[in-house]
């Protein structure tokens, strides 16, 4: 199949794989309830195809970013009114009428749908992690230092890049696995370092302290960047109207200096650009066996964690892994860790949103996940496209249970303001405020997809 259409494909089942997972749980909750679920729906508007199975239309509809559960007596699930323009319809004595049933049920019902989310996440990463974890090799290798970062307690300590750690507290030349669970074990101390230097060996100490109590506390933290490879950063790919694509940096170039710094960790690049707080630095660029020399401009943007760096725009290809089976709990145990992580991440960009110190700018709407998704299937290994879907499930999770009217958020608090109140609301004034939801949210999908399609180089001048 043609490049061109593979990245649409893949898109479109990762998304309908959420959606259907999303949706399903809905379903399921609400037939255990014992409501009556009219409408089960893949994408929303006109209804393409699909077939009646008992009191259930389970159908496929034109516009395929998302879908919905029409419940009886409830709102047409995308917000809209009922196919013949009529309100919803409440039978007081029905028991499969949705309104009919106490609100804690309809509180679970709403819940479902982004807790399958979340669990489809979680499970996806169990297996990934459980049948083909990527391991970077330098994780068993000894301690080389890539980049030291200025004013961190490392760099206070006097190590500096290009020294490998012979000795650190009482373990003798520590791989970096090793160092890890040492910085662990010696948190809140300082202990005895020593590293090699240009064949000398230098005596240090060093002051492991955790300040923030962050639960990823480690060697990076401190400061230290792991030399990661043997050759220098390679660019997978480059993010269209970032300073890179405007430099012309392409695909498989090799960045053979960055100021006259070698780096193999994109991570230590990363890091150096903080440091100039976004001057413009110098280049040279290895391409098909010829040295080019680039000027670049860095530009504050985001770096996917929920953070705005100096960035030059570059997807790196990632460092050498060897693939390893883990057992199932702890197979388990990294899923949730890096689930927990990544919630964290994306509630920390919503936060931003709401505070001013992230842009709206930096969201990504149907085209730019399309992006990613065609990215990572390209990108050799299960790990890419098995962590970004999982990401997208999470994010889709989070998302619905955002408190705005038409989305489980919202419905959930309209529910618990009911019930403080200890009455429902005008049926109307819901059916109002819904369409005035989905009309807002159609709106801003709109402005997400515009601004994504804006970074393209062709259209970087339309930039909002």
């Amino acid at each position: 199949m043609p490049i061109v259409f593979q990245k649409p494909l893949v898109f479109l089942i990762v998304l309908g794989v959420m959606v259907l997972v999303h949706e399903f749980g809905h379903f399921i909750t609400a037939k255990f309830f014992g409501v009556r679920v009219e409408v089960f729906s893949i994408g929303f508007g006109k209804r393409l195809f699909g077939f009646k199975r008992g009191d259930t239309d389970y159908r496929l509809s034109l516009v395929p970013l998302g879908g919905y559960v029409k419940m009886s007596g409830e709102l047409a699930g995308d917000g809209t009114p009922l196919a013949d323009g009529s309100s919803a319809v409440i039978s007081p004595g029905d028991p499969g009428d949705f309104t009919n049933h106490p609100r804690w049920q309809r509180i679970l019902i709403g819940l479902s749908g982004p807790f399958s989310n979340f669990l489809l996440a979680f499970v996806l990463m169990v297996g990934l992690f459980k049948t083909h974890n990527e391991v970077p090799v330098y994780i068993s290798q000894p301690v080389v230092l890539d980049h030291v970062v200025p004013d961190s307690p490392s760099a206070k300590a006097g190590i500096q890049a290009g020294d490998r750690i012979v000795r650190f507290d009482g373990d003798e030349n520590p791989t970096w696995e090793q160092l890890e669970v040492r910085i662990a074990l010696d948190l809140n101390s300082t202990v005895p370092v020593a590293v090699e230097r240009d064949g000398r060996i230098i005596q240090t100490s060093l002051a492991i302290d955790n300040p923030t109590r962050r639960e990823d506390f480690d060697a990076e933290t401190m400061g230290m960047l792991p030399r990661v490879q043997n050759k220098p950063v390679t660019i997978a790919a480059v993010a269209p109207g970032t300073p890179a694509a405007k430099a012309g940096l392409q695909a498989k170039d090799e960045i053979a200096a960055v100021d006259g710094h070698a780096f193999t960790y994109v991570r230590s690049l990363v890091a150096y650009l903080q440091q100039g707080g976004g001057r413009p630095v110098d280049l040279k660029i290895l391409r098909e066996g010829k040295t080019l020399d680039f000027t670049i401009q860095p530009a504050l943007g985001d770096d996917g964690q929920g953070h705005t760096m100096y960035l030059i725009g570059f997807k790196a290809a990632p460092e050498p892994y060897v693939v390893e089976k883990l057992s199932l709990l702890e197979a388990a145990r990294q899923s949730a860790v890096f689930n927990v992580h990544n919630a964290g991440y994306i509630l920390e960009v919503l936060r931003n949103l709401f505070t001013r110190r992230n842009q709206v700018q930096n969201l990504s709407g149907p085209v730019g996940i399309l992006n990613q998704v065609g990215e990572a299937w390209e990108m050799p290994g299960l790990k890419p496209i098995t962590s970004l879907a999982a990401l997208i499930s999470l994010n889709l999770g989070i998302f619905n249970l955002l408190p705005i009217p038409i989305l489980d958020g919202g419905m959930i608090l309209l529910l618990i303001i009911e019930g403080i109140r200890r009455r429902d609301l005008d049926q109307e004034l819901k059916e109002r405020v819904y369409q005035v939801a989905f009309v807002v949210l159609i709106l801003f999908a709109v402005f997400v997809t515009f601004n994504d399609v804006s970074k393209f180089s062709i259209f970087s001048k339309l930039k909002l």
